[in-house]
């Protein structure tokens, strides 16, 4: 029993793979999204992987993102901004300035995370200090899978 996926009339999608049971209503350009992916009104997805089951809000900009399963990510959120800067994680699996998120993880609203970046865990505003989760940077929270 497979899904059908549901792409807006207003929704764009150029050189991308979608999963069933996906809907759009968004951008989605050069990128891969499994199934059952939401992708909110106005936000734009440019050479990412989102990967089955992960949700993305209204009016985000997703760029050079891997979204691991069942992540959450909210509404106004940008990924892949400023400068490329060397992760203080591990430089050599976190680079070519890409953002990766954790399965199951959560990305508040109104956030935004740099290029070479790792989020792992449910996250909330209070993690992102002036909103911005800086380049090289990581959230690892403790306890959670």
């Amino acid at each position: 029993n497979i899904e059908p996926q549901y792409i807006a009339d207003s929704s764009k999608i150029e050189r991308s793979i979608i999963g069933e049971g996906a809907e759009i209503y968004g951008e989605v350009y050069n990128s891969v999204l499994g199934a059952g992916v939401k992708i909110g009104k106005g936000t734009v997805v440019k050479d990412s992987i989102i990967m089955q089951n992960a949700s993305i809000g209204d009016n985000c900009s997703v760029e050079k993102t891997i979204i691991a399963e069942k992540c959450s990510v909210g509404d106004n959120v940008k990924l892949g901004v400023g400068e490329s800067k060397e992760s203080k994680l591990n430089a050599r699996v976190y680079a070519f300035d890409l953002v990766t998120i954790a399965e199951g993880s959560v990305i508040p609203s109104n956030v935004s995370i740099g290029k070479n970046t790792a989020i792992k865990g449910v996250t909330t505003e209070a993690d992102y200090p002036n909103n911005l989760l800086d380049g090289g940077e990581f959230i690892l929270k403790e306890g959670q899978a």
